[in-house]
């Protein structure tokens, strides 16, 4: 499913993979997703001292947090990106 809103998150995650602060990066069930704020994106950034620039680039986005991936159920990736209110105020109750 095309849906804008995700593939500009999609080209941002590659960019910052050509910009070597990405090693990998994952969208589980892009197939069926038709908003941004239901996806959940995980990545494997490539130095883990480059994790803040990364969120930093990612920041201007809408709702956006960023959280250890510790579940490991939809990707064995390091961290879980999401652009939900919802997930935005409970990564904001756990730190």
């Amino acid at each position: 499913m095309n849906v804008p809103e995700i593939t500009e998150i999609k080209e941002k995650l590659e960019q910052l993979k050509s910009d070597g602060l990405i090693e990998k990066w994952e969208l589980p069930y892009e197939n069926i997703l038709t908003r941004r704020s239901a996806a959940l994106f995980f990545v494997t950034p490539k130095n883990e001292e480059k994790t803040e620039d990364i969120w930093s680039e990612l920041n201007s986005y809408e709702n956006f947090s960023s959280r250890l991936n510790e579940e490991k159920k939809l990707s064995d990736l390091a961290y879980v990106i999401t652009f939900s209110e919802e997930e935005k105020q409970k990564a904001t109750v756990e730190n």
